[in-house]
């Protein structure tokens, strides 16, 4: 146990320095790091919370997670960089997740936000909210994510730091909506490992201040 500790201490360490060397605007687009993803590897192999979809641990799921790494990139992120000189025109404020407990004790509430700042059109948040859930016989680390709404609003548009646009929210059809596998691989009370369902890598730090 003592030698664990050690080991997932120092793994922790290196992780998130490099991690940080990387900058946000390039540990969440797709730039894979052939290092980070080994330090993540070895750190899932051991994990103090094999099964963190299981009750006892559901609340050390629980929260607010900033999205500091992404092996493949993001759903967003993918998007922006197919556009040219990308860097130069978008940038990533923050990525986040919050998770919530629901009243079914095999579902999760999810919302996945992303910040960004645009030329001329000021700061924009886009939300995608749904719901993780599992049933009995898993291995109670593999939930499907879907979900149903989403919404886009303009936080401080036109760079005004006193003024913010509406919330634009769009619901999608229950016949739209679409399940893919998750799997929550590595989780202690500082970091958490998604592997998604094309095996990409998502490493979250948690958030100890609340999310706007």
């Amino acid at each position: 146990m003592l030698e664990n500790n050690a080991a997932r201490f120092a793994l922790k360490t290196e992780l998130l320095l490099r991690i940080d060397k990387l900058g946000l605007q390039q540990s969440l687009f797709p730039t894979s790091d052939e290092l980070i993803d080994q330090l993540i590897q070895q750190l899932e192999g051991i994990s103090p919370i094999p099964q963190p979809l299981q009750p006892n641990y559901l609340p050390s799921l629980l929260g607010n997670w900033q999205l500091v790494y992404a092996s493949s990139g993001t759903i967003v992120t993918r998007q922006i960089a197919s556009i040219p000189d990308f860097l130069g025109v978008i940038k990533i404020k923050r990525v986040w997740q919050t998770l919530a407990s629901d009243s079914n004790t095999r579902k999760i509430s999810a919302s996945n936000s992303a910040q960004l700042e645009l030329p001329i059109l000021g700061e924009w948040q886009l939300q995608a909210n749904g719901h993780w859930k599992w049933g009995t016989g898993t291995d109670e680390r593999t939930a499907t994510v879907s979900f149903n709404s989403f919404s886009i609003q303009g936080t401080k548009p036109f760079a005004l730091s006193n003024w913010s646009f509406p919330e634009l929210k769009i619901p999608v059809l229950e016949f739209l909506q679409k399940e893919a596998l998750w799997i929550t691989s590595y989780l202690d009370q500082e970091i958490r490992v998604g592997r998604g369902a094309t095996n990409n890598l998502f490493v979250f730090r948690r958030d100890v201040t609340p999310s706007t």
